[in-house]
């Protein structure tokens, strides 16, 4: 199998997953592509790996809950003429097993063995546990 590696990411200002989805949407019609990029001033040093099948998992309110496949890294330069990186995502958004993560700033690299794992599709709509009582098997390493 081939070497590759993920990112995560915390998703500020987002409370669900369907408001990342509606964000995304929202700026993708705002580009000619349509494709959404999230912009980071950091570009990965890693980013043959990250390009080799890699994912963007996407932290919500303290739990890694979905991922993104990343398509490519585009060269953004802002209007303050500062090269900046644009992470360039798979419209999918794939939900994952919900696993707690600490706030931290920027993205951080992501090992595949330490990545929650897909949920199966058809169970977007099942109701997720209640926050407190996944923390709380979090903690006890049952999730």
């Amino acid at each position: 199998m081939s070497k590759y590696v993920n990112l995560v990411k915390l998703s500020v200002g987002t409370d669900s997953i369907e408001d990342l989805q509606h964000w995304q949407k929202h700026r993708s019609r705002q580009v000619a592509d349509g494709l959404y990029y999230h912009i980071t001033r950091m570009w990965p040093k890693r980013e043959a790996e990250v390009l080799n099948g890699g994912s963007i998992y996407w932290v919500i309110k303290g739990e890694i809950q979905a991922r993104q496949k990343v398509l490519r890294f585009d060269e953004k330069i802002g209007k303050d003429g500062i090269r900046r990186c644009g992470f360039v995502l798979d419209p999918e958004i794939i939900r994952v097993t919900p696993s707690l993560k600490r706030p931290f700033q920027g993205w951080r690299y992501l090992d595949p063995t330490d990545a929650p794992m897909d949920l199966p599709k058809g169970r977007e709509n099942e109701a997720a546990l209640p926050s407190e009582l996944n923390r709380a098997l979090a903690e006890i390493g049952v999730l």
